[in-house]
């Protein structure tokens, strides 16, 4: 991961994920703090955008389905993460029902 953590930030979960972007989806690794929710894209992706969220941000944590083109559902293997303000983020993860405890539990729900 090439973001630094704070002294006080403690890893809880990291693993591979795709962020749905629109039409794009961007691969790279999701990492669970119990301060922030990371995506860091590869570099081999057209946006290498990274995305941070704050968990104090987070509002809502559901699991969706992944879409081919933003619109055709294909597989019930992503979350989408709600914040305060109404972005919603998308996540294709392994293993979604488990991102979704962690988060929740680092949430205090």
């Amino acid at each position: 991961m090439s973001t630094q953590n704070t002294p006080d930030e403690n890893v809880l979960k990291t693993g591979n994920a795709n962020m749905q972007r629109g039409l794009e989806q961007a691969g790279g690794k999701l990492t669970l703090t119990d301060q922030r929710l990371l995506f860091e894209a590869h570099k081999l992706n057209f946006n290498s955008k990274s995305a941070e969220v704050p968990l104090s941000a987070v509002r809502e944590v559901t699991p969706v389905w992944t879409k081919f083109l933003g619109a055709i559902p294909l597989m019930p293997n992503s979350l989408a993460v709600t914040t305060a303000d109404g972005h919603k983020y998308r996540f294709v993860v392994t293993g979604r029902e488990a991102w979704k405890q962690e988060i929740e539990q680092a949430l205090g729900r």
